[in-house]
């Protein structure tokens, strides 16, 4: 499995409009991607305006596939305005919690 971890740094006042935006997107890959196994939305408690998005792919292939969707897509130009920053982190999935098994 595959996973990247996105770091967004809002610009401040753009909260509202940043999930507005981005929880529909995460739904919608979960839902209908059967390639996108987690997609979480976290808010960071001590960094205001930033958020984090903790996705998990069966694999690269899946990731490429999630940029290609109707949902990805329409999401991109209503957040381009709202981002300060983003950096992104790549990272195989070794284990997953509740039952720790090893990543087939």
């Amino acid at each position: 499995m595959y996973c990247i971890v996105v770091k967004n740094q809002l610009k401040p006042g753009c909260r509202d409009a940043y999930l507005a935006a981005m929880l529909p997107n995460a739904k919608a890959s979960v839902e209908h991607e059967p390639g996108c196994l987690v997609f979480d939305v976290l808010e960071a408690r001590e960094e205001p305006d930033t958020f984090y998005l903790y996705e998990i792919y069966q694999s690269e292939a899946a990731l490429q596939a999630h940029k290609e969707t109707g949902h990805y897509l329409s999401s991109r130009p209503l957040i381009a305005d709202l981002l300060q920053s983003t950096s992104v982190l790549r990272a195989d999935v070794i284990s997953t919690h509740p039952d720790c098994r090893p990543a087939a």
